[in-house]
Order: structure tokens, then sequence, then C-alpha cells
């Protein structure tokens, strides 16, 4: 599914469509973003994604030397759209080469520059750079990102603490600061320390905005108080065209489909719909992955059609929430031929749109069909991520063909950066354990050591498959220590009877 509603962007539409403003804005953003990707430089960067050894710098240096001119506002715009797409080193190498050529810093850059050293290099780096900058430059806009840093970080005791500094500086006058703490305790789990803050606004009389409200919401169906999101749905209708997006009813229905309430999500979604047709397709991601929710596939149907009605083309991305709600609803005949009227007209073919049939494939012991189909999407440049291996490793533990499972979990590992889930490493294990294999155990924890996957849960696994085949070592206590594994009093039970044979 599409991401939250309560973090999307926020959007300017009225009951029926765009409002003249609005209109104009939304315009004005399409000009501004057919410029940005119509731009051949921007292009060149955008290219760099996919390039091991790619390098911002010595593409803006070659430009330079083709007598070609680089405009400072260009270059803020193509870190934008470097952001949206979240190719956060390519942005943060942007700057860092603005700021090698001597470009004059706004204060709006340095807030943006904050944001990215923190996703690239973490808190502590983003902590230096805040404090590096001039006392004139340590202003809402940076105050506000390193705040927006310790809440992404969950670094709850700081975040308070610049906060309170912020109330000093008369710099929590926006509904944003709140919205980075209700969000920081949204992540942490406490959604009960969200209303506090919502009273505080009142108190400031600072108006809360679509975000507000949705993370609100949320706060209030985490602790199953309906009644209250209801509450607050009554106060964003009461305001108006000022907060009542359709982001706030994509959010009220996906909170509704969460707690299995299918009626009102139905009558959410008909309000939603009520707001169209729509200038962003994430409406229409949003309307059809929450229909799928509700198991109307006639409407994800109807609204696939509405969705290539309002948009010449229809993007890759519009194409994955459509097969994900088709996979969802199991509706495989529809799912087949609309992947493979995608297949014979895309110009790049996407993996994780491929996944989705192999996925349904898997679950209909069509392997063959989903091994050819993999080699397809490889000889087009789509190799298999990391979901495609874990889908064969599941398929083929499922059948207790344990020989391709490990096939696939050894080619998982050799790509790096992979760590398998615990119910992909306890289903390795049970198997070993029932088939009272202690060889294949040991040879299987030698591959958990190599992604760093050692815990007692792993140990209680291994020294069960001792235990069953009737066989002892007593090196393994030895060995636990060495893997800083802590050993409960279950785990000793267990190891006693292993040491001792």
């Amino acid at each position: 599914m599409a991401k939250n509603p309560a973090t999307a962007r926020p959007l300017m539409f009225g009951a029926r469509g765009l409002c003249t403003e609005s209109a104009v804005a939304v315009e004005a953003q399409k000009e501004v973003k057919r410029k940005t990707a119509d731009s051949p430089l921007y292009r060149r960067l955008s290219a760099l994604a996919a390039s091991e050894n790619g390098s911002v710098s010595k593409t803006l240096n070659k430009w330079l030397r083709e007598g070609k001119a680089i405009k400072k506002f260009e270059l803020e715009r193509y870190v934008r759209q470097l952001r949206k797409y979240k190719r956060f080193e390519h942005a943060l190498q942007l700057y860092e080469w603005m700021d090698s050529r001597g470009f004059n810093m706004s204060y709006s850059d340095y807030a943006v520059r904050l944001d990215l050293v923190y996703r690239c290099k973490g808190i502590t780096e983003a902590e230096e750079y805040f404090n590096a900058r001039s006392e004139p430059a340590k202003n809402n806009l940076t105050y506000g990102a390193l705040l927006n840093c310790y809440c992404m970080d969950k670094c709850s005791d700081r975040a308070l603490a610049i906060f309170a500094k912020m109330k000093e500086l008369n710099f929590t006058s926006t509904p944003l600061v709140y919205n980075n703490l209700m969000g920081m305790y949204m992540k942490m789990g406490q959604p009960d320390k969200v209303p506090s803050l919502m009273q505080e606004m009142t108190e400031q009389n600072i108006l809360p905005d679509v975000f507000t409200y949705n993370i609100l919401m949320n706060s209030y169906a985490s602790l199953k108080d309906f009644d209250a999101v209801e509450r607050v749905m009554k106060e964003v209708e009461a305001r108006g065209k000022a907060v009542c997006d359709w982001t706030i009813y994509s959010n009220l229905a996906a909170i509704y489909v969460a707690a299995g309430l299918s009626e009102k999500a139905e009558l959410a979604l008909q309000k939603l719909e009520s707001m169209g047709p729509f200038q962003d397709r994430m409406a229409y991601h949003f309307l059809i992955s929450l229909y799928a929710g509700v198991s109307n596939l006639e409407k994800v149907k109807a609204l696939w059609d509405s969705l290539q009605s309002a948009f010449p083309k229809t993007t890759n991305l519009s194409y994955l929430v459509y097969f994900q709600a088709l996979g969802r609803l199991d509706d495989f005949d529809t799912l087949k031929d609309c992947f493979e009227s995608w297949e014979s007209t895309c110009s790049s073919c996407d993996i994780r749109l491929v996944n989705i049939l192999i996925s349904a494939y898997l679950r209909r012991d069509m392997i063959e069909e989903a091994k050819l189909l993999s080699e397809r999407s490889l000889n087009r440049g789509a190799g298999a991520n990391f979901r495609t291996l874990e889908m064969y490793i599941e398929y083929y533990l499922d059948k207790r063909q344990i020989d391709l499972a490990l096939k696939y979990f050894d080619t998982a590992v050799c790509k790096g950066k992979w760590q398998p889930n615990q119910q992909k490493v306890a289903g390795f294990l049970k198997y070993y354990e029932e088939e009272k294999d202690v060889d294949g155990a040991e040879v299987f924890y030698k591959k958990l050591k190599k992604v760093n996957y050692i815990n007692e849960e792993a140990y209680a696994y291994l020294l069960r498959t001792y235990i069953a085949a009737g066989k002892s070592n007593p090196l393994i206590r030895e060995q636990m220590k060495d893997d800083e594994v802590e050993i409960s009093s279950d785990m000793e039970k267990l190891l006693e009877r292993v040491c001792q044979g």
C-alpha cells in the first residue's frame, strides 16, 4: 500500500475540484517539475542513480568544462527533486559542490542541508553542522530542521530540550513544530502523549493543519478511541476547505480498514471520491489500495479506469498500486492480463511489479512460470532484489526443499546488506530440528554468523536439534559466550543436556 496519508504532502482541494488559487499553484508546480525533468543537467544527475561510481561533482564540473552555465536556483530545484526521490546522498553532494564553488547559502539552504546531513551521516554530524552555523543562521528554519532530526531519530530528551529552547526564542508559533513531536511519539509507540500537544496548541492559539489532524486521528485510533476519531473529523469538516482535503478522508478510511470497520471505511471512501476529479495520482492510489482493503474489487477496477483516463501516462507506481490491490484480492487473471499489457509497453522493467506476479505464481505452485518470468526480467535489466529472493526462500522452505531454499539464501547474503527476518531463520532451523540434522544446523549457524544474526532463539533451535539427534557438544557453551548470547534459565537447561550428552 502507498504511504500513510498522515504523512502525505497536503494538497489544496475544494469540494469538487481545485479552487482557483490552488489550481494556479498546482499548474506552477507542474511547470517547475516539467522544466526540471527536461533539464539536460538534471537528467545527468538523475542518471547517477544507476551508476555505482557516479559523482555529482564530476558531473557538474564536466558541465562547466563544456562551457555551460549553472544557476543557483536551478541547483536548488534539483535538490528538491533528488530529495523527493530519496536520493539524499546526491542531494547532499550537490550542496557540498555548491560550497566548494562559493555559492551563497540562504537560511533555507542551511535547513535543507542539515536534514540531508542527518539522513546521510546521522544525528551527531547533524548536530555538528547546526552548531557550526553563525548565530543569525540559527533561526526558526534551522532549529526546526534540527528538531525534526531528533524526532525522526526518536531522541525524545534532546527533542524536548530543543523544543523548550525554541519556545524561548518564539520559534513555536506554527503547527509544524508540534507535528514533529506528535510524529515522534507515534513512532515511539506513545500515542497517549499526542492529545496533550494538541491541547497546548489550542492554548497557544496555533491552528492545526491537515498533518496535525491526521496524526491526532491516528493517535486516537491507536488507543482504540474511535469516538474521539470522529470528534476530530467533525472539527475538520467544520473548518472546511482550509484543512478538509482528500488526505483526511483517506486517513479516516485507512483507520477504519485497519480496525475492520468496513461499512464506515466505505462511507469515508465515498466522501473521498466526491472530492474528485483529482489532479494528483496519489488520491487514486489511496482509493485503489483502500477499496482493496474492504475487498471491493469492482471499485478497484473502476478507479483504475478513472486513473488512466485522468492522466495521459500511467506511471510504474500506479501499476504497482493496482497490481498490489489485484494480488491482495486474488484476481489472478486480471493481474496477469494487466501485467502482460504493462510489460509489452514499459520502457524500463520494474522488479517491484514483477515480484507481484511472481508471488501470485508461487501461491499457485506455478514455479516454472515464476522462474521464466524472473529470467525474462533479468534479461530486461531488472534482476532479482531481496524481496524476490525471499519469496523463493519462503516457497522452497514450505516445500521442504532445503537445498534450493539455501541457494536463494546464499544469493541474498552475497548481495550484501541483507538481514533475514526471524520467520525465515526459524523456518530453516525448525527444519533441521525436525530432521534431526545437526550437521545442517551447524552449517546454517555459520551462514547466520556472516549476516550477524546470532541470538538466543537461533541457539535454542540449534540446541534442540542436538537433543533431538541424541548428540552432544561440550564446546557449545563457550561458543555462546564468544557470540555474546545471554544464557537464560531455559537456555541453561538445554545446555546441560547438550554439554553433558
